[in-house]
């Protein structure tokens, strides 16, 4: 590689399983952790002047990398997660847990953040995909994202600009990455936000499989249906497809108990999709991103 590249941790033919919430995933030709968004902007140069493609991963919580892993170079912003608080507006980068920006929020007693103190992402994928929870959702505290376009220019969108629907941003649409963004909160009760928080994480925690591998919630919410309870109705929780699960905890949810391929993911997926519409004649769509290539 580069002598441009030669500060950025860079890893060769990596595992993705090693990074992603499922414990699944074949290998990424090369794996970069780039420190701030100069080194970005020097990946993405680099990728395009030698025509190699590139995808940013997130905190690859919400997401099923197949077994063949990725070509090209995947970027993880691990290592990019500064929060900086100015009166009631968080300006944080894109890399930065979702869950540890609601507790710097709390340390600031800021309230409106709290309904994501336990969304497992990152901040860049949870304004991606509009990540909510629990009546909130991010576009209720956005203001602006500073996004990377494939041209090398830095482009700010602001909350009109955004397009925002269930699990949906217009950035969805292009190849970018997420540099950052900034979110509007207001001045509240520390106690009353900590109670928020403490009552929202009891609330996962007994709903939840935490205690297993997974991908969050598999499935988006159908209009008028809750998925969990179609799969249940189905008499599908607890089915077993090679190493992974319907979870029994929660049936909205696919968890890792036995070594797990993506590829039993991806199968027991389809299997869920295909019992459901021909049950109840309900397409369940995924709010899990799938991506990479087959073994």
């Amino acid at each position: 590689m580069s002598t441009t590249l030669e500060n950025i941790k860079l890893l060769f033919d990596e595992p993705l399983m090693n990074e992603t919430f499922t414990k699944t995933g074949g290998p990424a030709d090369v794996l970069a952790f780039p420190k701030n968004r100069e080194e970005v902007v020097k990946l993405v140069a680099y990728c395009q002047e030698h025509e190699i493609p590139w995808l940013v991963l997130g905190n690859a919580s919400n997401l099923i990398v197949r077994d063949g892993g990725i070509r090209g170079m995947v970027i993880m912003l691990e290592d990019m997660k500064k929060v900086q608080v100015n009166g009631e507006q968080l300006t944080v980068e894109a890399g930065a847990k979702l869950i540890d920006t609601t507790y710097e929020a709390f340390a600031h007693q800021l309230t409106g953040f709290e309904f994501a103190c336990g969304i497992p992402g990152s901040v860049g994928g949870a304004v991606y995909m509009n990540a909510g929870a629990y009546g909130g959702e991010i576009k209720d505290v956005f203001t602006s994202v500073d996004v990377l376009l494939e041209d090398g220019t830095i482009q700010t969108f602001k909350k009109e600009e955004m397009d925002f629907s269930y699990r949906h941003s217009a950035i969805q649409k292009m190849h970018c990455i997420v540099l950052q963004a900034t979110f509007t909160l207001e001045q509240g009760n520390k106690e009353l936000i900590k109670n928020k928080m403490d009552e929202l994480t009891e609330l996962r925690e007994s709903k939840q499989p935490l205690e297993y591998p997974s991908c969050g919630s598999v499935f988006k919410r159908p209009e008028g249906h809750f998925t969990g309870k179609l799969i249940q109705d189905a008499g599908l929780q607890g089915l077993k497809w090679g190493g992974a699960q319907i979870s029994e905890k929660h049936a909205g949810f696919i968890v890792n108990v036995d070594h797990a391929t993506a590829t039993d993911y991806v199968e027991l997926i389809a299997h869920i999709q295909e019992v459901i519409k021909e049950k109840f004649s309900v397409e369940l769509e995924t709010e899990v991103r799938i991506i990479g290539e087959e073994k």
